[in-house]
């Protein structure tokens, strides 16, 4: 396959559709995703959302638990509506990096499936904050290209 090819028929195409307003905004709803359905169940389930809380050694539970669901919901809207979408997703971006380093500690368990299943759900969630800082960038990539031209 050349790249010719690729380049008039495939590229074109794949730029109007990952690149359009329903292609941008399923892509930031699929990173947020995990971020809604988490705020979600804690409030629904804010019980469970507090023992989580006191699972990780974190206190006062209660009150972190709302910060938590406050932050997930909050910056997940935030981001899919565009408004203030870089702070947004600076904030998941520490929060998850925070939350991998507490909650997935894969280095302090022995061989086996759970360090396994740990480890991958480490850099898997290093893979959200990327995620999360490119969306950053370009968010603040557009605003200043945007401030340019005013």
């Amino acid at each position: 396959m050349s790249t010719d090819w690729m380049d008039s028929k495939v590229t074109p195409i794949a730029g109007q559709v990952l690149g359009g307003d329903w292609g941008r905004f399923l892509a930031l709803l699929g990173l947020c995703a995990a971020y809604l359905q988490g705020g979600i169940d804690k409030t629904l389930d804010f019980q469970s959302a507090i023992g989580e809380m006191q699972h990780f050694g974190l206190t006062p539970a209660a009150p972190l638990a709302v910060v938590v669901i406050v932050l997930e919901l909050g910056a997940s809207i935030l981001i899919l509506t565009g408004f203030y979408r870089w702070v947004a997703a600076l904030a998941l971006a520490a929060f998850t990096l925070a939350a991998t380093f507490i909650a997935a500690r894969y280095w302090e368990l022995p061989m086996g499936q759970e360090r396994f299943m740990a480890a991958n759900t480490f850099y898997e969630h290093l893979g959200l904050v990327g995620g999360f800082v490119l969306v950053a960038g370009h968010d603040l990539v557009r605003r200043m290209q945007t401030v340019a031209r005013a």
